[in-house]
């Protein structure tokens, strides 16, 4: 007997524009070629990376500048995006500019980091050349704790950043899957992914055989897939659903969110991956990168 393996855990970059998030992101997923989420009517992308420190794998996620107070236009849907991100995040690196010092757009996105009661660690970024004390000591003022001074451009101190922030992430298996009962070893683990609507659920109930019924929409619960124990020919199966909240019947029809981090988390718990596309639409360029991080990620792969 087995339990499920923890998940990933998951660091949000969140700041105003240029302050370096992008480079950091860079450094962390040792990458350019990220995985990008293209939410349409979007034209800054919120980018998503595997990146490792010592041994331990994580996922992490550059919002791009955060407007917190945009009450319309692009800037709304970007701190719209950003919201969704800060509520799936183990935990969040909040990156100000150590040369500009605190702006009153880092102190209106501190109250909302605040509110949010997810973990921070504060990271004064461009902090090459400045004395570590000059660097960080204007930012206390912002009430989340020590500054912590690094150069995404030049790489210091971004690993030992890193680590602090792994070390407050929960090191624990997602809510619905460490209350579902324990699966067998020998099971196979296939995750069911694909774009929203494209029939996730309609197939996992045609695998196996029945409506079930799922409710498990609870806040802070966005990103947790649902496990499934299913046999086929005397083999057995985990199925890993993506789709999230389904009811029985046409009654309930649950809108069903799609969380890019809940996606990402499934491949990597999974053997086996199906890539479900909707044959009259064709493949999108989500589905191509979503087909790029499965093959990367050294999963088995089955598009249907």
């Amino acid at each position: 007997i087995s339990l499920p393996l923890p998940m990933l855990p998951t660091l949000v970059l969140v700041g105003r524009p240029n302050v370096g998030k992008s480079t950091l992101f860079n450094r962390l997923t040792k990458s350019r070629a990220a995985l990008v989420a293209d939410f349409p009517g979007l034209t800054r992308d919120r980018h998503y990376g595997r990146a490792r420190v010592g041994d331990r794998p994580f996922l992490v996620v550059d919002t791009g500048g955060f407007e917190p107070v945009a009450r319309e236009g692009i800037l709304y849907e970007m701190a719209k995006q950003t919201r969704q991100a800060i509520a799936e995040a183990d935990v969040i690196i909040f990156l100000v500019d150590a040369r500009q010092g605190v702006t009153d757009q880092d102190k209106n996105i501190a109250d909302l980091l605040r509110r949010s009661g997810q973990p921070v660690v504060l990271v004064a970024n461009k902090a090459e050349g400045l004395a570590p004390g000059r660097a960080a000591s204007e930012f206390y003022e912002l009430g989340l704790g020590e500054p912590h001074p690094i150069s995404s451009a030049h790489g210091d101190n971004v690993t030992e950043v890193a680590e602090l922030a792994l070390s407050l992430a929960p090191d624990t298996a997602s809510a619905d899957s460490a209350t579902h009962a324990a699966t067998d070893a020998g099971a196979v683990k296939v995750a069911i992914i694909g774009r929203p609507n494209v029939g996730k659920s309609t197939l996992v109930n045609t695998l196996l055989g029945e409506e079930r019924v799922i409710a498990f929409d609870q806040p802070g619960t966005t990103r947790d897939s649902i496990y499934l124990d299913f046999e086929r020919n005397g083999r057995k199966y985990v199925l890993i659903d993506t789709a999230g909240v389904r009811r029985r019947g046409k009654v309930l029809e649950a809108v069903e969110k799609f969380s890019v981090i809940k996606t990402l988390q499934a491949i990597d718990d999974a053997n086996v991956v199906v890539l479900l596309f909707d044959a009259e639409q064709g493949v999108s360029e989500q589905d191509a990168h979503l087909a790029g991080y499965i093959l990367e990620a050294g999963r088995a792969l089955v598009v249907a």
